[in-house]
């Protein structure tokens, strides 16, 4: 035999028995891959700023949830989704909200602004996925919802009810979501219709403040992360509750915490006393 054809023949020797051996470690690294579990990972659309920090508080806390599971639509405050550069609104939501539907995708939803009509269709749609929505993924402002319910039952029409939210100067919608849904709370508490009741603004000779009314209040200012205080006003006496989120990071854990418990639910609309059991 020729010297080439000897030399080709012994280096497709050796390829052959290299790729043999390459077989069992490429076998093993696909079982060690199939026993990790996934890693979650924000969705590759987020701001840069924002997944990075999501992979912060994601990594080490055992939050396996899959992004192909739920998609997660954090607070509008954090501006963190904007599809082909455009805000991102309510009425984008929805069309995320179909594709999920028709998939059977989770959703968890904080954004806030909807109309009454996007509303119906986003109830209509959460039949077809198990849904958490929310105005405020905070823990503490749910709790509070739970906690101001009991304080009006209790306070009754004898006390005269305000809320008053403050955030950023950037803000577009007013009030704030989380003010219309503490105002929801506190006159269903008292037996009351919030479109009969609320006041959202006050000027001029206005008379008597009314028997069972309910006061909305909003301030923009600043840098103001979020601000919501509601007031129960007495004779000789007046009860104050406040909350104040310092940071946005609230609102990406409690809504990381719905994630992590509503790919467990079967389809329906839940909001985040569901998920905190308050209910």
């Amino acid at each position: 035999m020729p010297a080439k054809q000897r030399q080709s023949a012994q280096k497709l020797k050796r390829r052959a028995a290299s790729q043999r051996s390459a077989k069992p470690a490429r076998a093993a690294a696909r079982k060690v891959a199939e026993k990790k579990p996934a890693r979650t990972s924000p969705p590759r659309n987020l701001d840069r700023a924002l997944r990075e920090h999501l992979v912060k508080l994601l990594d080490g806390r055992g939050a396996h949830v899959s992004v192909d599971d739920v998609l997660g639509d954090f607070p509008r405050e954090l501006r963190g989704v904007r599809p082909e550069g455009q805000p991102f609104t309510a009425w984008r939501l929805l069309e995320h909200m179909r594709i999920a539907a028709t998939h059977h995708k989770a959703m968890v939803i904080g954004t806030t602004g909807f109309s009454g009509s996007e509303l119906d269709e986003l109830r209509s749609l959460a039949r077809q996925l198990p849904c958490v929505f929310s105005p405020n993924m905070s823990v503490g402002v749910n709790l509070l919802f739970k906690v101001i319910a009991e304080m009006a039952k209790t306070l009754s029409e004898e006390y005269d009810i305000e809320v008053i939210e403050a955030h950023h100067r950037l803000k577009k919608d007013a009030p704030s979501g989380t003010a219309l849904k503490m105002a929801e709370v506190l006159a269903k508490a008292i037996g009351k219709d919030l479109a009969q009741t609320a006041v959202y603004t006050r000027k001029g000779m206005i008379g008597e403040r009314k028997r069972g009314e309910i006061g909305i209040q909003t301030i923009r200012a600043g840098d103001i992360v979020g601000d919501h205080t509601v007031i129960f006003g007495g004779m000789g006496e007046r009860i104050e509750v406040t909350h104040r989120a310092q940071s946005r990071d609230t609102f990406v854990r409690g809504a990381l915490r719905a994630a992590r418990w509503v790919v467990k639910q079967p389809p329906g609309l839940y909001d985040m006393l569901d998920v905190l059991g308050l209910r």
